[in-house]
């Protein structure tokens, strides 16, 4: 049955501090990770999301599958009888500084491979959203992420890529010889302004990198290569697409940020179910910024993300109590 968005990658467990881990204190243990993310914030908007991935026969393990299930995601998934399921230890350093630390190394999710994702296809789904993050987990997962987009551009649907750079992950220029290809099958390319020269093509005459000019320039060659939407995160000064039709942007919405973590990935998720609901490109950035602004304004990667009838919550006086 085809289902409204499909995404891939690896699913973790995140132990969450409210204070420097050295100090020891409380750890929540939480599912993390941007693609279920994705998947959790686009289910929530009403729509059918499945999630394909890896995780360990352990507790860690079936903890992510109970949570996602939870959600009404749909799950194309393995368990791998010896490795572990990844574990991130998020660490909230100062008020508005958190710190990630990863062991998922050789990690049941960084087994995620074209097998996997050939069955998840198989089902049918109108968007693939894919990230960077995948692809820089093992060489089984970046062929995954290669295989996935360009067979999922060959039947004509929709590809969704954000770039989602992890430096602890991998070098910037290895992440530009991976990422950079993958742009010509994508329909959508989604990115914060530093990492669009990731996956732009080179301007002519410049070196593989091209020149470290920011923007329109990126989005203009992607656009160029085959790309319909390049949407750029901003943060706290909103977002922005470009598309042939030219530049939109919208600001951010002000409320109360309490935490940073996921609200890229709730951006997205606003953005792609407003897409999937048809509506034009100044409405796919407000329900992205609607999104993003729960998804900051809650703790949690995904646990304060909008139901569809929620959305409208945010047009409320601050401080005011809906009764």
């Amino acid at each position: 049955m085809t289902v409204d968005l499909l995404t891939f990658g690896e699913s973790m467990v995140s132990l969450r501090s409210t204070g420097p881990l050295a100090s020891g204190g409380t750890l929540n243990m939480q599912v993390a990770g941007a693609e279920s993310n994705v998947a959790i914030g686009v289910a929530r908007l009403g729509h059918t999301a499945a999630w394909a991935g890896c995780v360990g026969a352990d507790p860690h393990g079936e903890f992510i599958l109970k949570q996602l299930r939870g959600e009404g995601v749909q799950l194309h998934h393995s368990v791998h009888p010896e490795r572990s399921t990844g574990v991130m230890f998020l660490e909230q350093r100062t008020a508005d500084l958190s710190r990630a630390f990863y062991y998922r190394a050789g990690s049941a999710g960084s087994t995620i491979s074209r097998a996997h994702v050939s069955a998840a296809l198989d089902g049918g789904a109108r968007i693939l959203h894919l990230t960077g993050i995948t692809a820089a987990l093992s060489t089984e997962a970046r062929d995954a992420v290669e295989y996935a987009a360009e067979r999922a551009a060959g039947d004509g649907v929709v590809v969704s890529l954000d770039v989602n750079y992890r430096s602890k992950l991998w070098s910037r220029d290895q992440a530009r010889a991976v990422l950079g290809p993958l742009a010509r099958h994508a329909t959508i390319v989604i990115a914060s302004d530093d990492e669009l020269d990731l996956i732009a093509p080179p301007q002519a005459g410049s070196g593989a990198a091209g020149t470290a000019t920011y923007g329109a320039s990126e989005a203009a060659r992607l656009l160029d290569a085959g790309v319909s939407e390049v949407v750029v995160k901003r943060g706290a000064a909103g977002a922005a697409v470009y598309t042939a039709e030219g530049r939109l942007e919208a600001p951010a919405l002000a409320v109360t940020c309490v935490d940073t973590v996921g609200a890229g990935d709730a951006f997205t998720a606003g953005y792609l179910s407003a897409r999937l609901d048809g509506v034009d490109t100044a409405g796919r950035l407000h329900h992205g910024i609607l999104a993003g602004a729960f998804a900051v304004s809650t703790r949690g990667d995904w646990e304060g993300l909008p139901r569809r009838e929620e959305l409208a919550l945010l047009d409320a006086a601050r401080g005011s109590t809906v009764r």
